[in-house]
C-alpha cells in the first residue's frame, strides 16, 4: 500500500503538472494518442528483457515522430494523423500480447497493477518523475508562452516547433511515470483530467498548476483507499475519484461552474434589485 500510495501520488503530480499545457494547447488527443502507442514497446522490452520504461519511452517517441511525419509530409490533418498512428500502434501491442508467451499478465500493461508495482519500479518512477518536473519548471515560462501565443514566441526569437518537441518529449517521458499506476488505458486520464479540473477552478495559469497536481494527488490518495475497502480495481477507482473531481468542479465551481456561476450570477441581481 505504501509504495501503491508512493507511486500513484508521483505519477499524478507529474501527470497534473504537464496537464496544465496539454489543456491549454489543446492537445488531448496527442496524450491519448501517446499513451496508447507505448504499448508495443512496453510487450518488445519484455520479450528481451529490458525496462518497460524504456520500451515504452521508445514508442511513444516514435509515435510523435510518425504522427508530424504523416502530418508534414501528407494532406492529412493533425487528427487523422493522430488516430491512424495510435490505433494501429495499439492494435500492434494487442497482437504482441497475444502471440507473445508470459508467465505473468500483461493485461497489467493495459489496466494497472498499483499493488503489484516493485520497489524498483518506485525507484523508476521517482527518478522519471524527478527529470520531468525539473525541465518544466526550467521551461515553464518558455512553455507557458508558447501555449498562449506561439506568434509572440516566434517574435521574441524562441522556436516554436522545438518547444512544441520539448512539450511531446515531456509528453511521452510522463506516460511512461504514469503507466506504472494506471496502465495504458487510463494514463489519458491522469494527463487531462486535473488540468481540466483546474481550468474550472481558476483564471490564473499560477494558481492552475498548483491545483491540477494538487487535485491529482489527493484523488489518487482517496481513490487508493477505497479500492482498497471495497475491494475495485485500483487504476480504475483513482480514475473515478478524478472523474468525480471533474464533475464537482463543473457544477460547482464559482466563475465557471454550471450551478455555481448561476448562483452567482442570481446574488449578483439580488444586490443590484436591493
Amino acid at each position: 500500500m505504501r509504495t501503491a500510495l508512493a507511486v500513484t501520488v508521483t505519477a499524478g503530480i507529474v501527470c497534473g503538472v504537464l496537464s496544465c499545457w496539454l489543456v491549454l494547447v489543446g492537445w488531448s488527443l496527442m496524450g491519448d494518442a501517446v499513451s496508447h502507442a507505448v504499448l508495443p514497446g512496453v510487450v518488445l522490452a519484455y520479450v528481451v528483457g529490458a525496462p518497460f520504461a524504456l520500451g515504452a519511452l521508445v514508442f511513444g517517441l516514435l509515435a510523435v515522430l510518425l504522427i508530424g511525419a504523416v502530418r508534414d509530409t501528407s494532406r492529412v490533418k493533425e487528427d487523422a494523423a493522430i488516430g491512424v498512428v495510435f490505433t494501429t500502434l495499439f492494435a500492434l501491442g494487442l497482437v504482441l500480447i497475444s502471440v507473445t508467451p508470459s508467465q505473468t499478465d500483461l493485461n497489467h500493461i493495459l489496466f494497472g497493477n498499483l499493488l503489484g508495482v516493485s520497489r524498483a519500479d518506485l525507484v523508476q518512477v521517482l527518478v522519471l518523475g524527478a527529470v520531468t518536473l525539473a525541465v518544466v519548471v526550467l521551461k515553464r515560462r518558455d512553455l507557458t508562452l508558447y501555449a498562449f501565443d506561439p506568434t509572440h514566441a516566434h517574435a521574441i526569437g524562441l522556436s516554436p516547433r522545438r518547444l512544441g518537441a520539448l512539450l511531446l518529449g515531456l509528453l511521452a517521458l510522463t506516460v511512461v511515470v504514469a503507466l506504472q499506476a494506471v496502465g495504458v488505458v487510463l494514463v489519458v486520464a491522469l494527463l487531462i483530467t486535473p488540468g481540466a479540473t483546474a481550468y474550472l477552478l481558476t483564471d490564473r495559469f499560477s494558481r492552475m498548476l498548483w491545483i491540477s497536481p494538487l487535485v491529482a494527488a489527493v484523488c489518487g490518495v482517496v481513490g487508493i483507499y477505497v479500492s482498497y475497502y471495497l475491494d475495485t480495481a485500483s487504476g480504475g477507482t483513482v480514475v473515478v475519484a478524478l472523474g468525480i473531481a471533474f464533475a464537482l468542479a463543473y457544477l460547482f465551481s464559482p466563475r465557471h461552474g454550471l450551478i455555481g456561476s448561476r448562483v452567482a450570477a442570481a446574488r449578483r441581481r439580488r444586490r443590484v434589485r436591493v
